[in-house]
């Protein structure tokens, strides 16, 4: 099975999305833009993992201190790798030490399951589309470039999910297998 662990959007910023979504896709139809349902903030991509390797990862994802709940300010449009050659569009949101903590948490906690650590620093979005060609459209670009100081909404989240991933040819259907609640006494390290 194909897992991640990951942030929900509450329905009030997913609904926000969903209505950019609307927008930029009428804009350009090539980008595989992401459904609004399989939005979320990801935490660590742990990859294909055998059915066997499941209760270990449930335990050390279960063993984390977590942070109180966290504020998350989604904010602007982006690319990556960069403006020139884009893969991904993006939204981004205020990158909290809290947030980076409980990732690099996450990541310490999965080592341990044989999942490798991840290489790059973390660098908190939500993905909105993906690009087979680097060449976006004059409109697309520009709209994109326009939304960078545009807020997107808030919201607090209260607890974390590994999720099974599932690749249709209409495109990745999510499982949550287990939620994660933050603790009241939660640290913030």
């Amino acid at each position: 099975m194909r897992l991640f662990v990951a942030l929900q959007l509450s329905a009030e910023v997913r609904a926000t999305f969903a209505a950019l979504l609307g927008e930029l896709r009428r804009t350009d139809s090539k980008p595989r833009w992401v459904q609004p349902e399989n939005l979320h903030i990801t935490l660590k991509f742990i990859g294909h993992v055998a059915d066997e390797k499941l209760p270990p990862i449930y335990n050390a994802l279960a063993a984390i201190p977590v942070p109180p709940p966290i504020a998350i300010e989604f904010h602007g449009l982006g690319f990556f790798p960069n403006v020139r050659r884009p893969t991904v569009v993006w939204a981004g949101l205020q990158l909290l030490p809290e947030l980076a903590a409980l990732a690099g948490r996450i990541d310490n906690a999965l080592a341990v399951c044989g999942v490798p650590h991840e290489p790059r620093p973390f660098a908190a979005h939500l993905t909105l589309a993906r690009l087979k060609e680097t060449r976006l459209s004059d409109a697309l670009r520009a709209q994109i470039e326009n939304a960078q100081g545009r807020s997107f909404g808030n919201q607090t989240v209260r607890d974390f999910h590994l999720i099974e991933s599932k690749l249709k040819s209409t495109g990745a259907e999510y499982t949550t297998l287990r939620s994660f609640p933050f603790t009241a006494e939660g640290i913030n390290q």
